[in-house]
């Protein structure tokens, strides 16, 4: 008997993208979708420079892109059964600080937070000092690294991985500069990501005559722009940091799950350390008070210790992102 054939948003979307990747790369080209007998394809302005998909569970590839100049790199962690299970799986896109890169989370300890647990992550370049932005200014070349994750990688991995490609099948989080870039992504494109988390992530860019602000610019002009500035300088584009300014934003966060950790006693002989949890613990109270007020629920955590990466908190943000999910 034949059953009748009922289109999802998913499949809808699927194919939406399959067909524009195929028109951009022209009419020799193929787009894969990824089962657990495929391998990924191009597509999305992504070309696959180098990948590796022998390890069972951590996938890797290396891109070509237009807009990086140089080829930004993602491990995608798979399910311990989707090989297996047929499953369609919710995704946590999961962003590193700065001075880090796409293994970070490995060398923490991913996998073994994730044994067992029903998910896909998705852990993306995203600069040394990227910002998770388009830089006003970049004297090296394309470094556009929102477009790069919002345009072109999540599309890219929803076509070639069995996902859920709705806000109710993708979460953010992240550490450090990548914690701040998962807040704003979810607040600019709402329709993304149902669970948003910041560990030691800062929440309020124009606190302290804007000393986040001021770091982003000085931090993305070393490690990652050759001089130029992720909000512009002297003066920035004011336009910008009101869109990427979690405090500015909040109606974009009501009816998403919410998770925010901050230390409480950095290292006082490291002054890096102090900067960074100081800024971090002001913004995430200031913005926790703006939530409060609005009534939009959140979790919060204030734990010892200064700027680096908590596993049991990483864990417990990892149980509430499966639980607002979609269930594989």
């Amino acid at each position: 008997m034949l059953s009748e054939y009922r289109p999802t948003r998913r499949n809808i979307l699927k194919a939406a993208g399959g067909l524009s990747a195929a028109v951009a790369l022209g009419a020799g080209g193929v787009v894969a979708t990824a089962s657990a007998a495929h391998a990924a394809g191009d597509g999305f302005g992504l070309r696959i420079a180098e990948r590796g998909e022998a390890d069972p569970r951590m996938w890797y590839y290396r891109f070509e892109t237009a807009e990086i100049g140089w080829k930004p790199a993602v491990n995608v962690l798979l399910p311990d059964d989707y090989h297996t299970s047929g499953r369609t799986y919710p995704v946590l896109y999961l962003l590193h600080g700065g001075l880090q890169d796409f293994i970070e989370f490995d060398r923490q300890g991913v996998r073994a937070w994730t044994a067992g647990k029903p998910i896909i992550v998705v852990m993306p370049d995203g600069g040394q000092a990227g910002w998770y932005s388009n830089p006003v200014s970049s004297n090296v070349g394309p470094r556009n690294w929102e477009s790069f994750h919002i345009n072109q990688l999540i599309p890219w991995i929803d076509a070639n991985f069995r996902t859920y490609a709705e806000d109710d099948g993708r979460a953010v989080s992240g550490f450090s500069m990548g914690g701040f870039g998962a807040l704003k992504y979810a607040a600019k494109y709402w329709g993304h990501f149902a669970s948003v988390s910041a560990h030691s992530g800062p929440a309020s860019l124009r606190r302290d005559f804007g000393a986040v602000v001021h770091w982003a610019n000085v931090s993305s002009a070393a490690k990652d722009l050759g001089g130029g500035t992720v909000y512009g300088a002297p003066l920035w584009d004011q336009a910008r940091v009101t869109a990427d300014n979690p405090v500015e934003r909040l109606e974009s966060y009501r009816n998403k799950r919410i998770f925010l950790v901050a230390g409480t006693s950095p290292d006082r002989t490291n002054p890096f350390d102090v900067f960074n949890e100081t800024q971090v613990l002001a913004g995430q109270r200031e913005f926790r008070g703006l939530l409060d007020r609005a009534g939009i629920p959140h979790e919060w955590h204030e734990e010892p210790g200064g700027h680096f990466i908590r596993p049991d908190m990483m864990l417990r943000d990892l149980d509430g992102i499966i639980d607002r999910l979609r269930k594989a």
